[in-house]
């Protein structure tokens, strides 16, 4: 089967500023783990509902090797070789 690809990025950088005084760590990176625990999963689940609103197309993760906490792939694919349900 023949198949291409395009690839799309969407980078999310997360920052965290301080006061002068601070000496870093003192926090053990709570920013960071409100972001892996509540802001990315709900960001994830909202970014497949989206997708799975849209016929003849399915979306999946793809791991490259990656760590997750780096990187997550979703894949969104199309399959031309099935012919899609007739609709009104």
């Amino acid at each position: 089967m023949y198949q291409e690809e395009q690839t799309f990025a969407l980078r999310f950088t997360l920052e965290a500023s301080f006061p002068d005084e601070y000496e870093g760590d003192e926090d053990n990176k709570a920013w960071v783990q409100e972001w892996e625990t509540h802001i990315k999963p709900q960001m994830i689940k909202l970014v497949f509902e989206s997708l799975r609103k849209h016929q003849g197309w399915t979306a999946h993760i793809r791991n490259r090797g990656a760590s997750p906490t780096d990187e997550i792939e979703v894949v969104l694919a199309r399959d031309f070789s099935k012919s899609l349900p007739f609709s009104l």
